[in-house]
């Protein structure tokens, strides 16, 4: 995982946690907020991990007894070793693989998460996310007023608000931070929505950042 691409979902962590207008929240709150994130978040990997460990275990459990219990292995002697036995049902295996896809899946993000939590300790994770916050709370009213604009026939204040955090890192990357590449923001994006929302959210923020970009193709084009 790379360090602005870590910093950018641990931005969307620090932008769901604010209680008040983050004009109202100085550097130093920033920091304290993404510590407190990056230790939440360590946490539930550790807890998935136990989840996930305690779910492969009872599985082996499963197999084993399946085994055991079989009629073949039922009928040898108590000394002798089981034999291998035929797998149960289709339906029933493919729950079982389902579940183990999805122990999978919560094991991935659990690393990632270390792998966050240890990119955060070089400093560069955590510059990068306050640069971030920082941007949008001091572009907030602009890069709101794109949402509203782009949004056709929504209210901003009843977006999703992961989506609507997820454009404004993204519209702050865009419009503020120089050598960022505008494809890599985009993808981010819908990366973060596809992982934290849906892929009918990914679809409406790939739009309205595209019109994002449009708009401020035009004004550099005016400026030139």
């Amino acid at each position: 995982m790379q360090a602005r691409r870590a910093a950018r979902e641990l931005a969307l962590i620090l932008f769901s946690q604010f209680d008040k207008k983050i004009t109202q929240y100085n550097q130093a709150e920033f920091e304290d907020i993404i510590l407190k994130s990056v230790r939440t978040l360590t946490n539930n990997a550790i807890d998935e991990l136990k989840t996930s460990v305690g779910s492969i275990n009872a599985m082996k459990e499963f197999v084993d007894n399946y085994e055991t219990e079989s009629p073949v292995n039922l009928q040898r002697p108590l000394q002798a070793n089981n034999i291998p036995v035929a797998l149960p049902m289709t339906s029933d295996l493919r729950g079982r693989l389902d579940e183990l896809l999805n122990i999978c899946e919560k094991v991935v993000l659990a690393l990632e998460i270390a792998e966050m939590t240890a990119l955060e300790h070089t400093g560069e994770v955590k510059n990068y996310v306050v640069q971030l916050a920082t941007t949008y709370k001091e572009h907030s009213g602009e890069i709101d007023g794109f949402i509203q604009k782009f949004a056709h026939g929504w209210d901003i204040d009843r977006l999703v608000k992961i989506d609507k955090d997820i454009l404004r890192i993204s519209i702050a990357e865009l419009l503020y931070i120089e050598g960022v590449p505008v494809k890599v923001v985009i993808d981010e994006a819908l990366e973060l929505a596809k992982k934290y929302s849906t892929d009918d959210s990914a679809s409406f923020i790939n739009g309205i950042l595209g019109k994002v970009v449009d708009e401020k193709k035009a004004r550099d084009k005016e400026k030139a």
